[in-house]
């Protein structure tokens, strides 16, 4: 099912995947984003199977530790964010949620322990 909730419209792209890995929800800028893999029609099949190794060995036993990942990449000269972890209902492991978000060319850092 496409997202319906606030993640729709969000500018980074968001999938989510039950603990089986099947992806339940993609937003718009998933969607668009892998429109040459399939777009929409990529939900209800596999995340591990968007992935070539090494990363779906990586993206698999993540999974199965229920371990958070953070990361950058750059690719075609757009830095992005990549957030992949764990989400729960009612305290029981329900699957993994990866988010991408573009990182602006020039990002401030406040670091809040000096003020």
């Amino acid at each position: 099912m496409k997202s319906k909730s606030w993640t729709k419209e969000f500018p980074g792209a968001i999938i989510v995947c039950d603990a089986d890995g099947l992806i339940l929800e993609m937003n718009d800028q998933a969607i668009r984003s892998f429109q040459d893999e399939g777009g929409a029609e990529l939900l209800g099949s596999n995340l591990l199977d968007c992935h070539p190794e090494p990363a779906r060995s990586k993206l698999k036993e993540l999974m199965n530790k229920q371990q958070i990942n953070v990361y950058t990449i750059e690719k075609n000269k757009i830095r992005k964010l990549i957030y992949q972890t764990p989400w729960y209902r009612n305290g029981k492991y329900s699957g993994f949620m990866e988010m991408s978000i573009v990182i602006p060319e020039s990002v401030p850092h406040f670091n809040r322990d000096l003020t």
